[in-house]
């Protein structure tokens, strides 16, 4: 897997929920409906917009979040991005 794809969804109550996936492309709907589209192999930000606005971190700060939340999964792109190029 190259990339980090996560979607926010907004229940009626308010709340947001947050989809995650890894993918090896992303796809033209992956470009409309993700929030942030991070690229594992060029270490690059893709998209990253959260609640219409455009979100202005580094690369390496968000991963360090995600790294948080889901570090199985962010250990594994990581590991597989050495191998993609």
């Amino acid at each position: 897997m190259r990339y980090l794809l996560i979607t926010f969804i907004r229940k009626p109550n308010g709340q947001i929920d947050e989809q995650v996936a890894a993918s090896k492309k992303v796809k033209p709907t992956d470009e409309q409906t993700c929030n942030i589209i991070l690229d594992f192999s060029s270490k690059k930000i893709l998209k990253s917009i959260v609640e219409r606005k455009k979100v202005d971190m580094d690369f390496d700060k968000l991963v360090d979040y995600y790294k948080k939340i889901y570090p199985q999964l962010i250990e594994q792109l990581e590991k597989d991005s050495k191998f993609v190029k």
